[in-house]
């Protein structure tokens, strides 16, 4: 559980605590707006609580065509698997979009007015949320437009782009989707991670059919238990048939095969252009595992890639991260397609370097620290294609493999994804820091060392933190151990290695940070957002649910309750308005070091009990005053709570049926982006 979403995770510390204040218009309209840094236009369209982006891709005009040629099979691999997403976030998702896009494309009413408007705010947020569930919340998106108004623009758009089941009529199709769309007590989240029920039957992702989460404990039970097994169920939809419970793998031939067999064309098609024999190696165990669904394959495709180290193109593609399923197993869909950012690289491969001394100088108990930190391969890349999960909300920076015993034996590959970041400091202003800073020591510090502080936390949140710590023999894995905690304390723990070391002279040695001040920037920010200005996402009267946001709570509100007797830090009122303040940077470290020390321990000896309470006494619960206070300050700043992105478009330069080079655009339109992908990348058929 290491992909950190941080688009609107690790992000929030970065971009909107740090440096968070569009200048551009809020307009449901789908023309770009006009922020820029330079001659690039970074901001596109802006619609309800999303800000869509655009981004660069630095280093493509020095790749040789066969790189290009090798990214563009790559890339179109990864498009091919954007159906699965879909499907995987909820059953009914791919018949909805396929409406959306033939209203959009064909309505044959007036394109115009206050319904109209709400129709494409509608149609824009399930887009980017991959189906009707919001991405980050997991609440169903309900439209702001009635279910009359939904009648009318579907039976007066053209028929034949309807995904109409034998015989139905528009009517018929309406009415089957009226209780889906419009209806907030059905199936009304997409993952429900609220304690005490059945996370299974409560949610409404696709991972699960017919089936109890007792049933689907019973069920994984059974399978072989050692140090070194896969991560059964990664890659499966749990269903009873017969009174039987059974899995319906994802491969050729299985379930989502139309679509796994589209990227195992693409990806066979790669593999003769890979840049070295062990690039090549992984590739063909990736193209094996979608072929059979052999999870022990995916283990030896992990082992390949993480191993090789050596090239400029990089990609991610698989079944990966867990946070869509309550009980954390079951692996969304994503891709990511990169080249190596070689300056950049050279801070983040500095920290990687010093993994054993990070891990012999942390404060965990000493049973717990790794004895020999195995191979971290530490980069920062520049992202050419983002598919799945990855898209349009994007991480900004990755750990993988997941499996701990894979880290622990092979070692993992950690990236920072430098392109993204800059996208999201270019499209930024100051807003949110002179709004919510404490007093200008504070405000100017977060605007002088703000985005280095973020980008140092990212990458000792990931080539550190997610590397560090050892499981206890006999414990098991933490997801089985840790249960629907897992990600939330996974996330945490990799935090506080990251808040542990980010005021440490250590990076000053090493030539990463050039002051202290850059860690008390951080400090600064991550307890205003913990504490704060992420409440942004939060509707009124909800609790927090989503796994990075829930570890942020639990970080800040510990260390705000343990260090209150030394008043280490305070909430203060001035004005009327409540500020965070850090009194003490040194006891705050202190702290963070002593929970840091017991979420290990919590992790080694898979003390479920332990976790949960941690979780739910700090991560959970929102003051409802100060839940409107930050709702109502951050109101009058016109920014957008989320941001995500267009992607670049890869076009074949060919003559006489050779491709002589691959053309790169960003478009500026993430509707017609929308509408194109439909077209282009759909290969599942619509279950009726």
């Amino acid at each position: 559980m290491s992909n950190i979403k941080l688009a609107m995770a690790l992000l929030i510390s970065s971009i909107l605590i740090t440096a968070c204040n569009e200048s551009n218009k809020t307009s449901q309209d789908p023309t770009p707006t006009s922020t820029e840094s330079g001659d690039f236009q970074y901001n596109a369209e802006s619609f309800a609580d999303l800000q869509i982006l655009r981004y660069q891709v630095p280093g493509w005009d020095e790749l040789s065509l066969q790189q290009k040629e090798f990214i563009y099979y790559l890339s179109e691999a990864s498009l091919a698997g954007r159906d699965i997403i879909w499907d995987q976030r909820g059953k009914y998702n791919l018949t909805i979009r396929k409406v959306i896009e033939a209203v959009y494309a064909t309505y044959s009413g007036e394109k115009s007015g206050e319904n109209w408007e709400k129709f494409k705010t509608w149609a824009g947020q399930v887009w980017f949320s991959n189906g009707i569930y919001h991405h980050y919340g997991n609440d169903k998106l309900i439209p702001a437009f009635d279910a009359a108004y939904f009648a009318e623009i579907v039976k007066n758009s053209d028929a034949s782009l309807l995904p109409l089941s034998s015989g139905e009529t528009a009517d018929a199709l309406v009415e089957r989707l009226g209780k889906v769309i419009f209806d907030k007590d059905f199936a009304p989240k997409m993952a429900d991670f609220s304690p005490g029920i059945d996370h299974i039957v409560a949610s409404s992702n696709n991972f699960y059919e017919g089936v109890t989460q007792a049933e689907v404990d019973a069920f994984y039970a059974t399978f072989p238990k050692s140090d070194r097994e896969p991560e059964w169920g990664l890659n499966s939809k749990v269903v009873k048939e017969n009174g039987k419970i059974t899995e319906k793998v994802w491969k050729s031939g299985g379930m989502y095969g139309a679509a796994i067999d589209k990227m195992i064309y693409w990806l066979e098609k790669a593999i003769p252009l890979s840049e070295n024999d062990q690039q090549k190696k992984a590739l063909t165990l990736l193209v094996e595992y979608y072929k059979t669904g052999d999870l022990h394959k995916w283990d030896e495709y992990a082992i390949a890639w993480t191993q090789n180290t050596n090239t400029v193109v990089d990609f991610t593609n698989g079944f990966i991260e867990v946070y869509g399923d309550a009980i954390g197993k079951k692996g969304s869909y994503e891709s990511i397609v990169s080249i190596k950012d070689f300056e950049s690289s050279r801070r983040i491969e500095a920290i990687a370097k010093e993994a054993q001394w990070f891990e012999d100088n942390s404060p965990l108990m000493p049973e717990h620290k790794k004895k020999n930190v195995k191979g971290i391969n530490a980069k920062v890349i520049n992202v050419v294609t983002e598919a799945g999960d990855a898209s349009p909300s994007t991480p900004i920076g990755i750990n993988l493999p997941n499996s701990d015993w894979l880290r622990k034996e092979h070692g993992s590959k950690s990236v920072s994804l430098g392109n993204i970041i800059s996208a999201y400091n270019n499209s930024a202003g100051s807003g949110m820091t002179d709004e919510f800073g404490v007093n200008d020591e504070v405000k100017a510090r977060i605007k002088k060392h703000g985005s280095l502080a973020s980008d140092l936390h990212t990458d000792m949140h990931e080539c550190i933190g997610h590397a560090s710590g050892q499981i206890n023999p006999g414990v098991g894995t933490p997801d089985k151990t840790l249960k629907n905690y897992a990600s939330t304390l996974e996330e945490a723990r990799a935090d506080l290695v990251a808040l542990y070391y980010v005021t440490d002279q250590k990076l000053i040695d090493i030539g990463v940070m050039e002051s202290i001040e850059v860690g008390k920037a951080e400090y600064d920010s991550y307890m205003m957002n913990g504490l704060m200005t992420q409440l942004v996402r939060i509707k009124p009267g909800d609790n927090i649910e989503e796994a990075h946001m829930r570890n942020r709570a639990l970080i800040a509100y510990w260390a705000l309750e343990k260090g209150a007797k030394e008043n280490v830090v305070q909430m203060i009122q001035r004005d009327g308005k409540t500020f965070v303040q850090v009194n003490d940077y040194d006891k705050l470290r202190v702290l963070f070091g002593d929970l840091l020390r017991e979420i290990q321990r919590i992790k080694s000896e898979g003390d479920y009990e332990a976790g949960k309470k941690l979780v739910e006494d700090y991560g959970v619960k929102v003051n409802p005053e100060l839940h409107k206070e930050v709702l109502d300050r951050y109101a009058k700043l016109n920014v957008k709570p989320y941001k995500g992105f267009i992607q670049p478009v890869l076009t074949p330069i060919e003559e006489n049926g050779k491709i002589t080079d691959i053309k790169i655009d960003i478009p500026v339109s993430f509707y017609d982006q929308m509408l194109e992908y439909g077209k282009k990348y759909a290969f599942l058929p619509v279950m009726n």
